[in-house]
């Protein structure tokens, strides 16, 4: 279980392909911190520490993660956002985020707005939908929804989540990886027999 406040950004030193799996080795500050077997979110994906060698720790993405998520467009160099599992006991800065990712989307749109940024996303084949003000985990993020439409939403970003995330490389025609709010797919899986 997570909370969409994102910690650091790693950055990707190797990607080792076995069979249809990605091994994935990441530099990070956090590495010294993490165990064999721990969670940890990457771009809003749970994967397990596998490895962790010289400031930097390996996860393995399978091939349905790597089917659903934007991890299958890691280079040598990306960054990534990274999230260790919440404390029991902790504040709840964010939202509650699983680290199941529901889909992607594709940004459509960047505006600069007084030294903030509007972020417009697009997406299709997610079976989830957004509300104003409601929450959404993009790449692992916490925000809020700014507009909601049809399969498109938008996102206000402040400068300390663009320098302190992987926002800060997003561009149009970027994928990222959604995680749709828990309570609203309960209340939409509990509701739709009744439609």
């Amino acid at each position: 279980m997570f909370t969409g406040i994102i910690e650091t950004v790693g950055e990707i030193n190797q990607l080792t392909q076995e069979g249809e799996n990605i091994h994935i080795e990441i530099k990070s500050p956090l590495a010294h911190e993490l165990k064999i077997d721990q969670s940890v979110s990457h771009n809003g994906v749970c994967l397990t520490v596998i490895r962790i060698k010289d400031g930097a720790y390996v996860v393995t993405a399978i091939k349905e993660t790597l089917e659903k998520t934007n991890l299958k467009k890691l280079t040598k160099g990306s960054l990534v956002n990274l999230e260790r599992a919440m404390k029991l006991g902790d504040r709840l800065d964010g939202h509650i985020v699983q680290g199941h990712v529901d889909g992607t989307a594709i940004c459509k749109n960047i505006d600069e707005v007084n030294g903030s940024w509007i972020f417009t996303f697009q997406y299709t084949n997610v079976a989830f939908s957004t509300v104003e003000k409601g929450s959404i985990t993009i790449n692992g993020v916490s925000l809020t929804v700014l507009n909601s439409k049809k399969e498109e939403f938008s996102v206000a970003i402040i400068p300390y989540t663009f320098e302190n995330t992987n926002f800060k490389k997003i561009k149009e025609g970027s994928e990222v990886n959604l995680e749709f709010d828990i309570i609203g797919k309960y209340v939409k899986n509990l509701m739709t027999p009744y439609l």
